[in-house]
């Protein structure tokens, strides 16, 4: 199986063990707390689920300043985004202390992982500038990235950290969430070589379905690897169970049976576009997988980035060799009228924008909105049903 970022094995986070994590959590009672903003609360699942290795716990401001500036650590190690504990009160923590971290997600915000701090670093507004325009490429506050980033404080705690449990993930998304070993054994125990990961944070349609079926066909894949986000998103955006639920409905009805895994991940979304996408390539390795999708606009939002920034930054500003993991570049995926097929559009040039099905999303909303059925080209019949209960129940 491809090997994990950075290292031979894979460096999970999570105290597997029940007697040490039992022992962790009875130390955690005793030590100073500080409750996390969401996002460093997702990175501690991430880290604990392994989809961040080789990284043992939060970075500092040295290598996050590096990262922003060329994607590498200050020792030399390939990333594309900084993983912090931000926060804007340290009262009672000193630098070499080990303190409890508190999930804010959860009711009572209990100990989700306990923080060795390495260091406690002030961020000036130069550095925050700089690690905001290196990692987003704006600094526009309208940027749902960019704002939540600058939200999240100016005090820095570095340090290796040791995580007890997956925060609402695994208790709300009991049949969805999956570590990044746990992908690795599933996709050992099916004896798959060869696996496509697909990203997705939206329903999938037709043109999402048939992508998927053209990139495992293309490498001649075992599999193919429906990976989610079930973490917290921008305003509008459709929840994660309605999402999940719409997609295992797709995969029971339009794939051959035992060619996907359906499972997703606790991270809340970036909005990053091009070095977002480097970071789901980064993890997706670390999953096990040997192909990743990246297509048109992906991990973007508005008209911050280009339609294929974030496949031109593979090409362009991630060394050969680094990741091991190979990306599927795609276009925009449409059903064309005269081929009656779903086709990546620029395998169609003889087409004008009439010869496709396309609709936007405000028009899928507002046609879901109002009982209305999508064009079965566009979306499954059973799949646009799912979504079309969700919003007109969002209208009582």
């Amino acid at each position: 199986m491809i090997e994990p970022h950075g290292s031979t094995t894979l460096d999970a986070r999570y105290v597997k063990d029940e007697q040490a994590r039992k022992a962790l959590a009875a130390e955690a009672d005793r030590l100073p707390s500080l409750l996390l903003n969401s996002a460093a609360a997702a990175n501690a699942v991430m880290l604990g689920a392994g989809y961040f290795n080789p990284l043992k716990g939060y970075q500092d401001l040295a290598d996050a300043l590096a990262i922003a500036e060329r994607m590498s650590t200050a020792d030399g190690l390939f990333w594309p985004v900084p993983i912090l504990n931000l926060t804007q009160d340290i009262s009672g923590i000193e630098p070499g202390e080990r303190v409890a971290l508190r999930d804010p997600n959860l009711p009572g915000n209990p100990v989700i992982a306990v923080q060795t701090v390495d260091k406690i670093e002030r961020v000036d507004s130069a550095a925050l500038a700089k690690i905001v325009q290196g990692v987003f490429g704006t600094s526009d506050p309208a940027h749902p990235g960019v704002a939540t980033f600058n939200s999240h404080g100016r005090v820095l705690l570095s340090g290796p950290i040791e995580v007890l449990h997956f925060s609402y993930f695994e208790k709300e998304f009991p049949d969805t969430f999956r570590t990044a070993w746990q992908i690795r054994e599933a996709i050992a125990a099916r004896n798959w070589k060869t696996v496509v990961a697909f990203q997705t944070r939206n329903p999938m349609h037709r043109a999402h379905e048939e992508l998927c079926k053209m990139a495992k066909a293309a490498v001649n894949a075992d599999g193919v690897l429906i990976h989610m986000l079930l973490g917290k998103l921008k305003t509008g955006d459709i929840p994660a169970p309605v999402r999940d639920a719409a997609i295992r409905k797709m995969v029971e009805l339009y794939f051959e049976p035992n060619t996907v895994m359906i499972t997703g991940y606790g991270f809340d979304m970036l909005y990053a576009g091009p070095r977002e996408a480097v970071l789901h390539a980064v993890f997706r390795q670390n999953s096990g997988c040997t192909h990743f999708i990246v297509g048109r606009d992906h991990a973007g939002v508005g008209s911050y980035y280009g339609p294929f920034d974030a496949q031109a930054i593979f090409h362009d500003k991630v060394p050969a060799g680094v990741l091991k993991i190979k990306i599927f570049e795609a276009d925009n995926t449409a059903y064309s009228r005269k081929l009656q097929r779903v086709v990546m559009m620029r395998d169609a040039p003889d087409h004008t924008a009439e010869d496709f099905v396309q609709l936007s999303g405000t028009k899928v909303r507002d046609m879901l909105a109002a009982g209305q059925d999508l064009p079965v080209e566009f979306a499954r019949p059973e799949v646009a049903a799912i979504l079309r209960e969700y919003y007109q129940s969002q209208d009582n």
